[in-house]
């Protein structure tokens, strides 16, 4: 009998052990497709559907969500794939019309993007903020390592009520953009790769919404990544004194004459290198007074050369570069300060230069 037994158990044991290789298989199988389509999204100030994944990832059945985090436990009724996939908010096949593609209310689901997996994203309500200053950046995470033709950053105007209104293209400003940056140039991750990109929003106090373009370089994909931040710094301009001035004002100069310098201060530093290049961040700061504008230039005495800007509008001449402000970040309060960086070559020896800013009035 037990002869009988073991000839028997024989092609059953055959059978489960060819089952359950098909299942290993088909599990390696479904982990190598996830690692290949991995991809990323806004982690600081956290996208709405990383920061509900992060928060409640590991307990997202907890009831105590419906009063602690509403809206993200709105969220996860929907579809918690919208949390598991919280990498895969895109579309593809934009070629660069993201407002034609994205309709009004629909900005933070990509236009209803995956069958409408990210629906609940647009909802309107108290989705969980961020702290954040007028001066801020967005960290982005690669997972997959694409790097970014550009990444566009937007703040809502100030005035905008993200507790009641769908947002709109209308209600957001640019507030910073990068341009074409390989995944080479960017942060090393344990798996894949970041970047931070500067921003400024001068003006902005209370809750607001933070809107990211991420255009991928490996084909035709465009992220749409919604952020909640509140400024809660209150606003970059002093309120005006309500003493009486005690001498008259001044007439006002006839148009020929040029406007006053004002006082500014501008430091350099190098943020990232490599082989033949680097990333650097020049900050400018206001002085005593409040200023409108500024320009900022250096002298290179190594022949680094400046490829590309953000934040500004840099022009080289020779070794000497002249970097002006842009539309929405040349007004600096008193002691106000902005940001705007670039990326440059070089040929090995990258000597930081010393800055001089310069402001009118």
């Amino acid at each position: 009998m037990p002869t009988l037994v073991r000839r028997r158990s024989t092609p059953l044991l055959a059978a489960w052990l060819l089952a359950a290789g098909a299942v290993v298989a088909l599990l390696l199988t479904t982990a190598l497709a996830n690692s290949a389509s991995a991809h990323g999204s806004v982690v600081d100030p956290a996208s709405r559907n990383y920061g509900c994944w992060q928060r409640w990832g590991g307990d997202f059945q907890n009831p105590n969500m419906a009063t602690q985090d509403p809206m993200c436990w709105q969220a996860w009724q929907a579809d918690p794939n919208a949390m598991w996939n919280w990498n895969g908010l895109f579309r593809e096949g934009v070629a660069g019309n993201h407002q034609a593609a994205i309709p009004d209310g629909q900005l933070c689901s990509a236009g209803h993007t995956s069958s409408g997996r990210y629906d609940a994203l647009d909802t309107v309500g108290a989705w969980k903020t961020a702290p954040a200053t007028n001066n801020f950046r967005i960290k982005l995470y690669d997972q997959a390592s694409h790097g970014a033709d550009y990444i566009r950053v937007y703040v809502t105007k100030q005035g905008f009520n993200a507790l009641t209104k769908p947002l709109a293209w209308s209600d957001l400003e640019l507030a910073g953009q990068i341009g074409n940056t390989p995944a080479a140039q960017w942060t090393p991750e344990t798996q894949g790769v970041s970047i931070q990109v500067p921003a400024n929003a001068p003006g902005r106090t209370g809750r607001h919404v933070v809107y990211t373009i991420w255009q991928a370089s490996h084909l035709d994909q465009s992220y749409y990544l919604c952020s909640d931040v509140d400024f809660g710094g209150g606003p970059t301009t002093p309120p005006p004194t309500t003493t009486p001035p005690t001498t008259a004002p001044p007439t006002t100069a006839p148009p020929t004459t040029p406007p006053a310098t004002g006082g500014c201060a501008a430091a350099y530093r190098v943020t990232s290198s490599w082989a033949g290049g680097f990333q650097s961040e020049v900050e400018v700061t206001a002085g005593a007074s409040a200023i409108k504008s500024w320009t900022v230039t250096w002298t290179y005495a190594n022949g680094q050369q400046v490829s590309s800007s953000w934040n500004a509008t840099v022009t080289s001449s020779g070794s000497t570069v002249t970097a002006r402000n842009v539309a929405y970040n040349g007004t600096l309060a008193a002691g106000a300060k902005t940001a705007f960086g670039f990326l440059g070559s070089s040929t090995g020896t990258n000597t930081a230069p010393t800055p001089t800013c310069t402001a009118t009035v």
